[in-house]
């Protein structure tokens, strides 16, 4: 339920993210009004959740789950239910050390009525459908009982693997990090969405390919636990992420309250865990395909 639930949560931040990036190419967002564009994010978000409920729905459905209300509420709450934890766990603190910069109380019930009272049914209507669907079948037979995965070499250990597969995501979109976070954290204007829209685009091929090679390495050696390994691979990019925000904060900003500090840790936190989850889906569905494929051009006698 999980996998599931994360796989339809990261696919419709990714399409969120390619709407969001076609409306500033096209010049209906100004880089100047930043308000705007995080506005934009949301509502985009919201009115795609039927996206994420379908997504879920079918992945469950292939796991032959049973338990679909639970999960496509899950799949409604649980992104929105970790960043909302973290940002009302900063506001706390904040307010705590007596300032007075925090967001009102009814810009929170709006986007609270927005989650809750759009997001989540379009959630339940995607998830409807795609339980209507047929089960995603699988192109050969499985054993009844588990075969036994030899020893593996140490370049195939999970760790080893997950590490490595996040690595080429993050170095193709570390150049274009460094001009958005001078812009987030530097107050500095972004021009090149069209360029950054490019880098998206890379991003995803290159999740999609380092992903299916893991997997494939994986298979080779006859482990055939590769499911959340394949999420993993291109997902762990998301640590790496947050390791170059650090490294950013020694190097390239001067801040020295504690609580600025903390904020600069916990919204860097939350948009590494918004990256993890939408690259890892990424990873997921092209490794879906490519077994699939694959186990398909066997030919049975």
């Amino acid at each position: 339920m999980l996998l599931s639930v994360l796989v339809g949560t990261g696919i419709q931040l990714l399409t969120m993210s390619f709407f969001t990036m076609i409306c500033a190419v096209l010049g209906l967002m100004s880089p100047a009004n930043r308000g705007a564009l995080m506005t934009s994010l949301l509502l985009i978000y919201v009115f795609l959740g039927s996206i994420a409920g379908y997504n879920s729905a079918r992945l469950y459905k292939l796991f032959q789950g049973k338990q679909w209300k639970q999960s496509t509420l899950l799949t409604a709450v649980f992104f929105p239910a970790v960043v909302g934890a973290i940002f009302i766990c900063i506001n706390i603190f904040i307010r705590s050390q007596g300032s007075t910069n925090t967001p009102p109380v009814t810009t929170m019930l709006s986007v609270l009525m927005l989650l809750f009272g759009v997001s989540t049914p379009l959630v339940f209507v995607g998830s409807y459908f795609g339980f209507q669907k047929e089960t995603i079948e699988a192109p050969v037979r499985t054993n009844q009982i588990a075969r036994h995965i030899p020893e593996q070499v140490w370049y195939t250990h999970p760790l080893f693997s997950i590490a490595l597969g996040g690595v080429l995501p993050f170095g193709a979109v570390c150049i274009e990090l460094f001009f958005i976070m001078s812009a987030m954290w530097l107050h500095q204007l972004y021009f090149v969405f069209g360029f950054l829209f490019i880098v998206l685009v890379i991003l995803v091929a290159t999740c999609a390919e380092i992903s299916i090679v893991m997997c494939y390495f994986q298979l080779c050696n006859e482990d055939y636990n590769w499911w959340w390994r394949a999420y993993m691979s291109s997902g762990s990019s998301g640590l790496y992420l947050f390791l170059y925000s650090v490294w950013y904060f020694h190097a390239k900003l001067n801040i020295q309250e504690f609580v600025s500090i903390i904020l600069y840790f916990s919204y860097m936190a939350m948009i590494a865990i918004t990256f993890s989850i939408a690259t890892g889906s990424v990873g997921f569905i092209a490794c879906l395909w490519f077994v699939q494929k694959i186990y398909g051009a066997i030919k049975v006698d």
